[in-house]
């Protein structure tokens, strides 16, 4: 079976780099009950980004008001799932190279169970493009 893309919202918020912040932001959404479909964390200049996207943007973006987080987004990023097969993200990364479309960033992971996911970050231009060639639903 081929993997399933989807495009979704995303959001960014930009943290102090120090311990337990984005235990305490995850911990903030989880008692409001606000659930996330994929979560990245990294270094970004002098603090982190986390970047998160919510299956309900809306409960998200109400929480992030409360909490009063400096929220960038939405933007658009790529959901990919599918069977763990030799070579799955090269086969993706190949369509977007075949398109001419540069992959900005790209997380992908062993899901268990013989499945794989990934997260798949293009520039906001290319988003439409991307979609195209990945057959986005």
């Amino acid at each position: 079976m081929a993997e399933t893309v989807r495009t979704a919202d995303y959001f960014y918020v930009m943290v102090p780099d120090k311990p337990g912040e984005g235990a305490r932001i995850l911990g903030e959404l989880k008692r409001a009950g606000v659930n996330l479909v994929a979560y990245s964390g990294f270094p970004s200049g002098r603090g982190s980004q986390l970047d998160l996207v919510p299956t309900d943007p809306a409960a998200f973006k109400a929480l992030a008001k409360e909490k009063k987080w400096k929220v960038k987004g939405p933007k658009r990023i790529f959901l990919i799932d599918g069977d763990d097969r030799l070579g799955a993200c090269a086969d993706v990364l190949g369509r977007l190279a075949a398109a001419k479309i540069n992959v900005t960033a790209v997380t992908g992971v062993c899901a268990g169970m013989g499945r794989y996911g990934a997260i798949l970050w293009v520039k906001p231009r290319d988003v439409t493009k991307a979609a195209a060639a990945l057959g986005a639903l």
